[in-house]
């Protein structure tokens, strides 16, 4: 019964390759689910026969839980007809979930791409793993025949948990807006992403108390969801509502006005594997400003050892983590310059023409896909 319910998930699209494919929800707000929804978007369905499964949901613990149960059942059940099992993971919950699936798919013979994605792996595995876990989590992953990351930093880092001829990078891509961002000429800057302390919402808000002295007319956009455990930067956050709005989770739509709203994109991050956020940002031609942390230096094409502030020459300034007098320097330079801004922002753009498109990543995606077939 399992082996026919499998054939009907796949028949229909002949002789395409069938990968089944694990993550957040679609639904969920966050960097993977946005991934996915763009590779269908773009068009993956046209190269792959992709089936995907949501493994995690916002909302309750049961809800969770149910979420994983379900999950679960459907990838027994098409388990026998993949020829490729692709699994998007984090930390902490996330990879002990995919671990979970990881090891039924080692089980039956399958071909395993672990997709790494998310900023604090290296906080999870070298300081909330026991080194009996560590272990585990180190003999699991290495039973992947491929081992994506989203940046040269975190191939290295990986490279002392899995073995390094498994591991290539794949960057993150996004759609690019038809038009271009034109007009610079605001003081309005926004972040987008989820609202708490790891984000660096609370350097943030504190820089633009003293931003708003030195750029009279500044208002910042705080677009996301405020995460539980973040109730005093909220509370921060409601005492600067003259000129700090919080709009909530921003669709695409809202996206896009917002950006055309605004003239710098901010993104104060502690830590970050690569940020869609950013890539959606300079896709659409905006001044940005971030952490040099994670990924960010290959995306903005900077050096990750450059004195920092740095960038300003560049398509996107960086800053140093949990710095706030550093990072309301750079936003008075940048809210101060409009010529500045417009460059940077133009550089921005052309730089994702070139590297961040979907059709680019979906080829190497499948590529990828097609050289483990080739494996056997």
């Amino acid at each position: 019964m399992v082996a026919f319910l499998a054939v009907v998930f796949f028949e229909q699209e002949g002789s395409k390759m069938k990968v089944v494919m694990l993550g957040a929800d679609r639904s969920v707000k966050g960097g993977v689910s946005a991934m996915v929804n763009n590779l269908y978007e773009a068009g993956i369905s046209q190269k792959v026969n992709l089936v995907y499964i949501g493994t995690m949901v916002d909302g309750s613990s049961i809800g969770k839980l149910f979420k994983a149960a379900e999950a679960l059942l459907k990838f027994l059940t098409v388990l026998l007809g993949a020829d490729i099992v692709h699994l998007n993971m984090a930390a902490d919950a996330s990879c002990f979930r995919k671990l979970i699936f990881l090891n039924i798919a080692s089980a039956f013979g399958k071909k395993i791409v672990v997709h790494h994605h998310g900023g604090d792996f290296e906080g999870f595995y070298e300081e909330r793993c026991s080194a009996k876990m560590r272990e585990k989590v180190r003999r699991s992953l290495n039973k992947a025949d491929l081992f994506l990351v989203l940046s040269e930093n975190w191939k290295l880092f990986f490279e002392n948990i899995v073995s390094p001829d498994k591991i290539f990078v794949l960057e993150n891509c996004v759609p690019i807006p038809e038009k271009a961002k034109q007009d610079y000429s605001g003081h309005q800057a926004v972040f987008l992403g989820r609202l708490c302390k790891e984000k660096g919402i609370g350097e943030l808000l504190e820089s633009a108390k003293r931003v708003r002295k030195a750029v009279p007319d500044f208002e910042l956009v705080l677009g996301g969801f405020w995460e539980k455990g973040n109730e005093e930067l909220e509370a921060k956050a409601r005492e600067l509502s003259d000129f700090v709005r919080c709009p909530g989770w921003v669709s695409a739509k809202e996206r896009e006005r917002l950006f055309a709203q605004s003239s710098v994109f901010v993104l104060p991050t502690w830590f970050e594997g690569q940020p869609v956020s950013l890539l959606e940002a300079m896709a659409a031609g905006m001044c940005t400003v971030s952490s040099a942390v994670g990924g960010i230096p290959q995306v903005l094409g900077e050096a990750e050892n450059e004195t920092l502030p740095c960038g300003f020459d560049g398509c996107g300034v960086m800053t140093g983590a949990k710095d706030s007098e550093m990072l309301s320097d750079v936003l008075i330079r940048v809210l101060t310059d409009e010529e500045l801004r417009e460059s940077i922002g133009k550089k921005a753009r052309q730089r994702a023409e070139e590297k961040y498109g979907m059709p680019g990543y979906i080829k190497r995606l499948t590529g990828f896909y097609d050289e483990l077939m080739k494996e056997g």
